[in-house]
């Protein structure tokens, strides 16, 4: 099945319905997919392989995801963030590709052979403007490739994720009821274009009904006007984003009553920033999402009522569930398997390994996933005896100490249970004697911080060798747009100092 098709599905039942923008000037689900069909009809006559696009977000967008889908062309959105060099690289292994770019990020992109250049205002004054378009007729697409998502290049050059019509609607299809939204309801979307979140919610949000909101990046009180403003029922954000969105409640008054739903992911969610959202907005239902690029979104979910029971509960078993991502989806097979393959047992530490439809583990040019089926995340996790799933980072991250192999997350998660710990990261820094040795950079609400109780507090609960051997204060960390912590950036700055020390 074709990504497309929960677009053509949607709009036989409820052409109508709206679709996409704001109040009156929403466009309805007709008006959407003739705008696709046509976009798509021009799309197949450039006679290129990929759609790229390189810009903000906004209505433009889905219906590009669409129209690629259409037109038989591979969707291919650019990380506007990167240096201009590196951003070039991308756009040259795009090749052969129409790219459409925001006017004023023309001038960023080189010239580069197989790539025709187009502007997002000619673009939109020619298929988003004016009366709807009849739909084209287009003959049946055969590449299935759906979306190209580059990898955020942390460790080399970037991999080009491959996710494929199937692996996407198979998620769609079995996490979404068809229709399932109430006229009513209106997604807020700010998550940027080239993350997986941004796609799953333009094919989820099509095949639900539900009107999509742009904001064209995030800040929070843009957010908070705008989720206001609009009624918005669902929404999506990090974690750092909701932090500050409560803020900004906080100063304004806002309530956003119209809000049901609100989840989060991309990276770990501090306690005291869920129960802060819990009590500030108690008709919202919560639900922590844990997916992959490479797993088509979401492969597990903490539900509302799970936040609800875990915070409500005397049992530190339950209780700790809160710091959970939950359990798989029903359509997921998923293991934890020590270093030999092997399953481990509840509450054993290994690699998060998953496996089913909406799986692509695949890269271009390379294979990702074993002949089974099997993906291996490279995250590290555990289960704990109700199945649920604890996330302790990425494999890479794991501090090598004298030979024994020290997680992160669960000394930030100790530290995370002090009341003056704003947010925290546990880093291994080069050194002779250890190879690495342990270190913590925190973020201090009094900004005076008792280390040496935070080291007691580690070498009673877990041990010596886990305690950090230097702590630095820090007034933030470094975090990405999608949430994610640059562990690299921090090692990278720290390294020189902490093994000077």
């Amino acid at each position: 099945m074709r990504t497309s098709l929960l677009l053509d599905i949607a709009a036989d039942a409820a052409s109508d319905r709206p679709a996409l923008g704001s109040g009156e000037e929403a466009i309805d689900f007709g008006t959407y997919r003739a705008r696709a069909s046509q976009t798509a009809a021009w799309l197949a006559s450039r006679g290129k392989a990929n759609t790229a696009f390189l810009g903000m977000n906004g209505e433009l967008l889905p219906i590009l995801l669409f129209a690629s889908g259409m037109a038989g062309t591979a969707f291919v959105p650019l990380n506007y963030r990167l240096p201009d060099a590196d951003l070039n690289r991308l756009v040259a292994r795009t090749a052969p590709a129409v790219l459409i770019a925001d006017d004023d990020m023309l001038a960023r992109i080189a010239p580069a052979e197989g790539i025709e250049l187009v502007a997002r205002s000619d673009f939109e004054a020619e298929f988003l403007a004016g009366p709807t378009p009849p739909p084209a007729a287009l003959p049946e697409a055969e590449n299935d490739i759906a979306v190209l998502l580059f990898t955020s290049g942390t460790t080399g050059e970037p991999k080009a994720a491959v996710l494929r019509h199937t692996n996407l609607t198979a998620y769609v299809m079995s996490t979404v009821e068809f229709l399932g939204a109430g006229e009513d309801e209106a997604a807020l979307v700010s998550v940027p274009s080239y993350h997986v979140a941004g796609i799953s919610a333009i094919l989820t949000a099509a095949y639900g009904g539900r009107r999509i909101v742009y904001l064209p990046a995030f800040t929070p009180d843009q957010w908070v006007a705008t989720a206001a403003a609009e009624a918005v029922t669902h929404a999506m954000v990090v974690p750092t984003m909701l932090d500050r969105i409560l803020d900004v409640m906080e100063q304004t008054g806002e309530t956003l009553p119209a809000l049901r739903a609100l989840s989060y992911g991309g990276g770990k969610m501090p306690e005291p920033v869920i129960a802060r959202a819990l009590a500030k907005l108690p008709h919202v239902d919560f639900v922590n999402a844990y997916g992959l690029t490479e797993t088509s979104s979401t492969i597990a979910l903490l539900g509302a009522e799970d936040h609800r029971i875990a915070f409500a509960s005397g049992d530190p078993a339950i209780r700790r569930r809160i710091a959970s991502v939950g359990k798989p989806l029903p359509s997921i097979e998923l293991e934890i398997r020590r270093e030999d393959g092997t399953p481990c047992a509840p509450g054993e530490h290994g690699e998060i390994h998953v496996r089913g439809e909406q799986v692509s583990g695949e890269y271009l040019n390379k294979k990702a996933v074993a002949d089974d089926g099997w993906f291996a995340t490279n995250d590290a996790g555990w289960l704990d005896e109700g199945g649920y799933l604890f996330v302790e980072g990425r494999l890479d991250d794991v501090i090598v100490r004298g030979g024994e192999n020290i997680s992160p997350g669960e000394i930030e998660d100790l530290l995370r249970t002090h009341d003056d710990i704003a947010d925290c990261a546990v880093l291994g820094i080069p050194c002779e004697k250890w190879g690495e040795k342990v270190v913590a950079v925190i973020v201090s609400r009094s900004g005076r911080p008792d280390i040496e109780a935070l080291s007691s507090a580690i070498r009673a609960k877990l041990r010596s060798t886990k305690t950090p051997e230097q702590w630095f204060v820090r007034d933030a960390l470094p975090y990405n747009e999608t949430g994610k912590l640059l562990r690299r950036v921090l090692k990278a700055e720290l390294a020189e100092a902490a093994c000077a020390g």
